[in-house]
């Protein structure tokens, strides 16, 4: 394997930059699955981390994933998979995490492998147990990852369309441009297009924000609101994002306009393969916050996410009336069709 130069870029450890890395994808979900489609596709050296044993039988006989993506056929000669976390994170040089927030640190728990040297992807789109961090914070606080060697896979990307190879737009962030822009190179082909930035911060929180967003969108195409009011109410929810993300953590840099921010929002709030605007609909229908979530085949991040944002802005205090509403549903038991209602006159 030929390595390229190595630069510090001033940072605090040297970022390896070699023109063969082998990946290793840690999740066995419908992201993962794409990702793991994506990078085969471009003839990436990929191992693969999934729990589920009877999953990896049969991706390995049959060549796709029996719950997930199933329609997407993937060349399981050209990867290694296995149920050994560890396995993954030793013999990998790049890691990219596709792990449901609710579920990341159980899974990270088993790992015992040094992150020494290897680059790490959060393609999670939350946060990390009751301290609310984001995966780079988590990486970062508790492992002493520099941010130097962290980064974040985003943007408007539905693993069901990037599964069907339909043309996509993928943002990776890295706090030095180099780094994001190397990363970019392993992404890029026919179907997807990459997008290199630096704001690792507000990539992550406009992933976890724009989920927020898509269950109070989802509450309304429920209740019957029309496209009139969904316009006013996703222009409100994009305010309400940039101001939480430039108060939280200001960034001259930072284009909230770019497609890992309002393009994420709008695909999220708008697209019938988004399962936080399908939750969200369920509840403007009628059902229960637990009688949706046992109706959800996936994980609606929102979920976990609306209560994290909830807690970190109590120190912000930020005008949030939006996420507020929603979280005044699923944690206050408020009723969605009311709380909505109320929330009509507070909208511009």
């Amino acid at each position: 394997m030929k390595n390229t130069i190595y630069e510090k870029m001033g940072g605090d450890t040297a970022v390896e930059m070699k023109d063969d890395p082998v990946f290793g994808v840690i999740g066995g979900g419908s992201w993962a699955t794409a990702l793991v489609k994506l990078l085969t596709d471009n003839g990436r050296q990929l191992n693969w981390y999934m729990r589920d044993t009877g999953a990896i039988e049969h991706i390995e006989r049959y060549h796709h994933h029996s719950k997930y993506l199933p329609a997407v056929e993937l060349d399981a000669d050209s990867f290694t998979i296995t149920n050994d976390i560890n396995y993954v994170v030793e013999e990998s040089d790049i890691l990219i995490f596709a792990i449901p927030s609710a579920y990341f640190l159980k899974e990270v728990s088993r790992i015992t492998a040094s992150y020494d040297g290897k680059l790490l992807i959060s393609a999670v789109k939350g946060f990390v147990g009751d301290r609310y961090l984001t995966i780079a914070e988590y990486f970062h606080d508790d492992h002493g990852v520099p941010f130097d060697r962290i980064g974040v896979i985003s943007g408007p990307c539905h693993a069901e369309e990037v599964g069907m190879q339909r043309l996509s737009y993928i943002t990776l962030s890295s706090k030095y441009i180099e780094v994001a822009e190397y990363l970019c190179g392993f992404f890029r082909n026919y179907y997807v297009n990459t997008i290199a930035c630096t704001d690792i911060y507000g990539v992550e929180y406009a992933a976890a924000l724009k989920n927020v967003y898509a269950i109070a969108a989802g509450v309304c195409y429920g209740c019957g609101y029309g496209d009139n009011f969904m316009a006013v109410l996703i222009a409100s929810c994009f305010r309400e994002m940039k101001e939480f993300i430039n108060v939280t953590n200001p960034d001259t840099r930072r284009n909230t306009s770019m497609s890992a921010y309002l393009g994420d929002l709008l695909v999220t709030c708008n697209s019938p393969f988004s399962r936080n605007r399908n939750f969200g609909r369920m509840l403007g229908k009628g059902y229960s916050v637990q009688t949706a979530i046992l109706e959800m085949s996936q994980v609606a991040e929102g979920y976990y996410a609306t209560k994290a944002i909830h807690e970190i802005n109590r120190k912000f205090r930020v005008s949030m009336p939006i996420a507020d509403t929603v979280y005044s549903i699923l944690y206050g038991r408020e009723n969605a069709v009311e709380a909505m209602r109320a929330l009509q006159d507070s909208l511009m």
